[in-house]
């Protein structure tokens, strides 16, 4: 189900109780670019810590933006039986008062979204707004010191008009009499009253129905009486609840305590606290605890899966519309009766006639329905096939217990990040050294390309005339070994620090030199004498 800004504010205290009442949520997202290439050294990496991997992506998450977020709720009707609201809820930055954000698009993003068939009509014309903390806190301020400023050029435009209009108007006008102004929308239903009541003592404003603002000519007694009403709908708490939008959900779901499923859901999160929560912070272990404090229960469908390729004879497959496919197959999930039944509510039952890949909506249905199944197969493993009837929610808890909290990380060090505690320490295959002879002005690139039609390996140089590789799979180095076993001019071999590292060859040769200097002092100078 679709919903854009127009119908957000009406849809929220039922999307408020749905959260409350459902058994878990998936989200995914979809944005404006995923990698700036603008940045330098931006590119992940397999050489990347954890932390590295985080400032990689926070540069990123601070350039691009959310167009979509996908929101499905799976509420546990009878037993094992789930009933799935999905939602697609079209994003745009709030641009109310003086608050005005920059984004970047990236080409490639938007022609593969576009190639999905998004619409992006909807997200430039109809994006819910939301803001974070900070820029809430700067917008209550100018709200306070009656500092409004209008950002949009498009929105200053019908401001003038209005004003315009109200200034011929209230000339002749008597006291009590009123004016329409129509064809507003959005914010300009709240910019164009408070600029007007700004700018002039003797006039009150409501909103109606239909885009339209009534304008009434009063006395400065009247309007100082219904500034202090409390039916005003330009008051403070009003505006900033329209401004936070999208916002005003993301804190529903934060106080729900729900678990949170998602697929590859790293950059999800950081959007997540980027967006609707606070600027994502320098320190990476100060993101960990933020998220955690915000959602304590993660699930990553993507570390579930990879875990289950070797445990249940799980086909390799990442793309989240494969693994679904592959959790449906009768010959991998035999009919079982205990096997969770997924429902799609009335109003997203598209899903279930029409594969709609990259819809976040849709990616967030597979990814709840991905992690129940998976659940339920692991259940079915622990339980050596005797699954008893109906199992809870909780008990797919419990055998999901490993995966608790640890997001999946696309080529880095580790495999994986432990929001809930540290983080394991890597188990990538051993790092091989490449010694270059008789090839000079090899670069990293080159070096990449020579390896490229073999395996896929990361590279760094080492020295001028060594490089690293570093790969994740233990099968690409023993071939990558027995291959270059050879070579006229590369002679590769498995890095050993102690031998191959500059810091320690440096160190080796400066107490070479220390000995040397100290053995022919001690020849030159002699032995010393006993007296």
């Amino acid at each position: 189900m679709d919903v854009g800004a127009a119908g957000f504010e009406q849809s929220l205290p039922g999307l408020a109780d749905r959260v409350r009442r459902a058994a878990f949520l998936a989200l995914d997202m979809e944005f404006t670019g995923l990698h700036s290439i603008s940045l330098q050294n931006n590119k992940p990496s397999l050489f990347d810590s954890p932390a590295e991997r985080y400032l990689k992506a926070r540069q990123s998450v601070q350039r691009f933006t959310v167009t979509q977020l996908g929101l499905a709720i799976f509420s546990s009707e009878n037993s094992n039986q789930y009933m799935v609201h999905s939602y697609n809820f079209f994003l745009f930055p709030s641009t109310l008062g003086g608050t005005d954000v920059e984004f970047t698009l990236s080409a490639s993003s938007i022609q593969f979204l576009s190639h999905y068939g998004f619409d992006y009509n909807k997200f430039l014309k109809d994006g819910i707004p939301y803001m974070n903390e900070v820029q809430e806190k700067i917008l209550s301020q100018h709200l306070l010191a009656g500092s409004w400023t209008v950002s949009s050029a498009l929105d200053r435009d019908v401001l003038k008009k209005a004003i315009d209009e109200v200034t011929r108007w209230i000339a002749a006008a008597e006291e009590e009499e009123t004016m329409i102004l129509q064809d507003l929308s959005g914010y300009q239903l709240f910019e164009v009253q408070l600029v007007l009541r700004q700018a002039l003592q003797n006039v009150w404003t409501e909103p109606l129905e239909d885009k339209k603002v009534m304008v009434k000519k009063v006395s400065p007694q009247h309007r100082q009486f219904l500034e202090n009403s409390p039916q005003d709908y330009c008051q403070k708490e009003l505006i900033l609840l329209s401004a936070r939008g999208f916002t005003n959900l993301f804190q529903t779901l934060v106080e729900a305590k729900k678990p949170l499923v998602g697929h590859n859901m790293l950059m999800d999160l950081m959007h997540l606290h980027d967006k609707f929560y606070k600027p994502l912070p320098e320190s990476y272990e100060e993101f960990k605890r933020n998220i955690h404090n915000l959602f304590p229960v993660l699930i990553d469908t993507k570390t579930v899966t990879k875990s289950m390729w070797k445990k249940c004879q799980f086909p390799r497959v990442s793309n989240l519309l494969e693994v679904y496919a592959v959790l449906c197959n009768s010959n991998l999930n035999p009919k079982d009766p205990a096997c969770p039944v997924i429902t799609l509510a009335s109003d997203c039952s598209r899903y279930a006639e029409k594969k709609s890949p990259h819809e976040a909506g849709y990616d967030a249905f597979l990814c709840g329905s991905v992690l129940l199944k998976s659940a339920h197969l692991l259940l079915r493993r622990s339980a050596d096939d005797a699954v008893e009837a109906d199992p809870s929610f909780s008990q797919y808890l419990t055998v999901l217990a490993e995966y608790l909290n640890k997001v999946n990380v696309i080529r880095g060090d580790v495999s994986s990040i432990n929001f809930s505690g540290e983080d394991a320490p890597s188990q990538h295959p051993p790092v091989l050294v490449v010694h270059v002879r008789g090839w000079p002005g090899l670069n990293e690139g080159q070096i990449y390309q020579e390896f490229r039609a073999l395996c896929r390996f990361d590279v760094r140089r080492l020295s001028k005339d060594q490089f690293i590789l570093l790969s994740n799979k233990f099968k690409q180095v023993k071939l990558v070994l027995r291959h270059y076993k050879h070579h006229p001019h590369l002679r590769v071999s498995v890095y050993r620090h102690w031998r191959h590292s500059p810091r320690v060859n440096c160190l080796l040769q400066v107490s070479g030199i220390v000995a040397l200097w100290s053995v022919l002092a001690f020849v030159l100078g002699g032995a010393p004498r006993c007296s």
